[in-house]
């Protein structure tokens, strides 16, 4: 296998991967946040900022790195073109990311607070979870966007 494939086949792997832990993650944990049970949505919090670290923080650095590795190998301009554009896309999904991340965390300690207390979810866990589940659509429509341009690669 050449190094251009080697490199493609990882950065396809990455691209499957933040699209795919996303939506899984979004679905666990509004499924879990339906339940209304304390130790269902702490559990599923706890195993959600799991896979964010490992799957997702993973491929949020292969990504960049395999992606410019591609553009040098095949000579594209990388700040121009779909490339140029995906890289906004890139940062727009990262500036949604970020916090979606705290927010986990602090999603995850309220849940755990409330269930070893045995008392209710307090409003601030409920307010957190809308802003994680609307910071959601744009962050998908980006990431589902850059795919798009890495398979058509329209000329601008």
């Amino acid at each position: 296998m050449d190094l251009y494939t080697l490199v493609k086949v990882a950065h396809v792997i990455g691209a499957t991967v933040l699209l795919g832990t996303g939506a899984g993650i979004a679905f666990f944990m509004v499924m879990a946040h339906r339940t209304r049970d304390l130790v269902v949505i702490a559990h599923t919090a706890r195993i959600v900022v799991l896979a964010d670290t490992v799957f997702t923080a993973t491929a949020v650095i292969a990504q960049p790195i395999t992606g410019a590795a591609l553009a040098h190998i095949v000579g594209y301009p990388i700040l121009r073109g779909w490339i140029g554009l995906s890289l906004v896309l890139y940062v727009v999904t990262g500036l949604c990311w970020l916090p979606v991340v705290w927010i986990q965390l602090k999603l995850r300690d309220l849940a755990e607070a409330a269930a070893r207390e045995g008392i209710p979810l307090p409003a601030r866990y409920f307010s957190l979870f809308r802003i994680w589940f609307v910071l959601g659509f744009p962050a998908f429509a980006a990431v589902t966007g850059i795919l798009w341009l890495m398979i058509a690669k329209p000329t601008f």
